[in-house]
C-alpha cells in the first residue's frame, strides 16, 4: 500500500491544454475524481439518479458535458461537481488530469483529479444523483481488484472493466478512468 504522499508524488501533474478538436459527433465532458484526504484516503462516487435520460441509476464520479462558459475542461469537472455534491470549488485541490476516454455515448471525457480536504460535507442535488458515497483510495487502485470483459459492439472489440466494493458494482468508463489511474500510479517510479 502506498501514502497519499506517495500517491500525489507519483500522479504526473498534467494541466489541459484548450480542448482538443473532435470529430463532429464527439462533444467533451470532464469528471473530477475527488480523493477526500482522510487518515485513510477515499475516492468519491455517486449513484445517478433514476430519473436522468441516460446512464440511470449508474455509478459515476460528478461530471457532464463542457458547457461554452467554461473555460477549460477542468472548470467543467468542477462546475459539475458543485451542481451534482454542492462541493465548493475553492475546496478543491486540482492534482492534474489522465488523458481522456471516449464513451460509446460520443463523448471525450477527461478525468480530472482533485484532492478535497477535510472536514467537508456533501449535498447531493435529487435530480442528477441518489446517494453518494466512497471507497478507500487504495483498494480501488489496487489493480487486482478489477475484472474485465470484451464485446463487440459496432464491429469494434471494447473492453469494459468491472471492481466490487462491498456490494456495489462500479462498471463502465468509471471502472476505466479508475483502472487507468492505478496503472500510472503503479507504473511511475
Amino acid at each position: 500500500m502506498i501514502s497519499l504522499s506517495d500517491f500525489i508524488h507519483r500522479f504526473q501533474l498534467q494541466l489541459p491544454t484548450q480542448p482538443t478538436h473532435l470529430a463532429s459527433n464527439q462533444r467533451n465532458a470532464a469528471v473530477l475524481l475527488p480523493i477526500i484526504c482522510k487518515p485513510e484516503p477515499t475516492l468519491l462516487l455517486t449513484q445517478r439518479s433514476q430519473s436522468l435520460r441516460s446512464h440511470a441509476g449508474q455509478i459515476a464520479f460528478p461530471g457532464g458535458a463542457a458547457d461554452p462558459e467554461d473555460h477549460s475542461l477542468i472548470a467543467t469537472a468542477l462546475r459539475e461537481a458543485e451542481e451534482e455534491v454542492n462541493l465548493s470549488q475553492d475546496k478543491v485541490q486540482i492534482l492534474g488530469q489522465l488523458a481522456p476516454l471516449d464513451s460509446i455515448g460520443g463523448y471525450r471525457v477527461t478525468p480530472v483529479i482533485g484532492l478535497i480536504s477535510t472536514p467537508v460535507s456533501f449535498r447531493t442535488n435529487p435530480a442528477e444523483v441518489a446517494r453518494i458515497f466512497e471507497v478507500p483510495l487504495f483498494d480501488a487502485l489496487s489493480l487486482p481488484h478489477y475484472r474485465y470483459l470484451d464485446i463487440k459492439r459496432c464491429n469494434r472489440q471494447h473492453r469494459i472493466y468491472f471492481y466490487w466494493h462491498q456490494e456495489q458494482m462500479i462498471w463502465g468508463l468509471t471502472a476505466a478512468i479508475i483502472y487507468r489511474l492505478a496503472q500510472q500510479v503503479q507504473n511511475t517510479i
